[in-house]
């Protein structure tokens, strides 16, 4: 989750707040082959990398450029996949190590680099991420590179700036959900619940399967007083988290009652246990008795 500069309405809510994934999803895991001389023949044979950052579960991926590596740690392509795939695992500590030896050998083209720029953001690293982008061609029109400048201005709350940049994003994406779910949160930030709703349901017409979105559209209608679930499609377990979550905001909000009964809510819908829902439950029945 990018680390905007939350405005002071949404205090500590931020935590329910779900930014979108920038990269593509990863749809099936790859089983791998059964000697490491055939693997690296495969790659070459069949693209294999690329596949793997494509379609691959994300610490599968890491996993199999960590033993190409072991095999033949002089490849360029194998080094840039391993730094991508620890990347899309979220490992963004591993994975500016990495950029940094590509970079100094002279590795890093602008794909990279924006790739980069997005792990130092996700590590915080705000200023470093900026000099990165600042090295990118201004020719690289592509939907991340332009979703990794909005959050850049998000960070320096240039509102404008973000807008414009999300804008961009959202015009060349394929699937615009997850930059308009990240829109959405940017929105959210700086106070306006009702248009950042409304860039939730968006962003859940392109893609109804985007939990982050159905979330963050719960929250952003219960900021506004609104505490029923939205009308999309959830399963039981997304049910009871969102419920869980609208409680946090009714009982941050004060409404005591209203909170009380969407944890009850919460804990009924799971279709299992939900320890978080109901010790809140239990807490303000212990301080309604007592």
């Amino acid at each position: 989750m990018t680390r905007l500069r939350r405005h002071a309405a949404l205090g500590p809510l931020a935590g329910f707040l779900l930014l979108g994934a920038c990269a593509e999803p990863f749809d099936a895991p790859y089983e791998g082959e059964t000697g490491a001389t055939e693997a690296v023949n495969a790659i070459d044979a069949a693209g294999l990398n690329d596949l793997m950052l494509t379609v691959s579960d994300p610490e599968t991926a890491v996993s199999y450029f960590r033993r190409a590596l072991d095999e033949t740690p002089e490849r360029a392509d194998l080094r840039r996949g391993y730094a991508l795939a620890l990347a899309r695992a979220r490992r963004f500590a591993e994975a500016a190590e990495v950029f940094v030896g590509l970079e100094a050998d002279g590795l890093a083209d602008d794909a990279l680099r924006v790739e980069y720029a997005h792990s130092l953001a996700r590590l915080a690293r705000w200023e470093e991420a900026e000099s990165q982008l600042a090295l990118v061609s201004s020719s690289l029109d592509t939907p991340r590179r332009h979703l990794i400048d909005a959050m850049l201005a998000d960070q320096r709350q240039d509102w404008a700036g973000a807008d414009t940049a999300y804008e961009a994003a959202r015009r060349r994406a394929v699937n615009p959900g997850a930059v308009l779910n990240n829109w959405g949160v940017s929105r959210l930030s700086r106070g306006d619940a009702a248009v950042a709703a409304r860039t939730f349901e968006e962003a859940l017409s392109f893609d109804p399967r985007l939990f982050n979105a159905k979330n963050n559209l719960a929250v952003a209608r219960a900021l506004e007083g609104e505490y029923s679930l939205p009308l999309v499609s959830l399963s039981e377990e997304e049910r009871a988290t969102l419920l869980h979550n609208v409680g946090v905001v009714a009982l941050r909000r004060g409404d005591v009652e209203a909170a009380k009964g969407l944890f009850s809510m919460a804990v009924a819908a799971h279709p299992r246990f939900y320890p978080e829902a109901a010790e809140k439950l239990a807490a303000l029945q212990a301080s309604v008795t007592n």
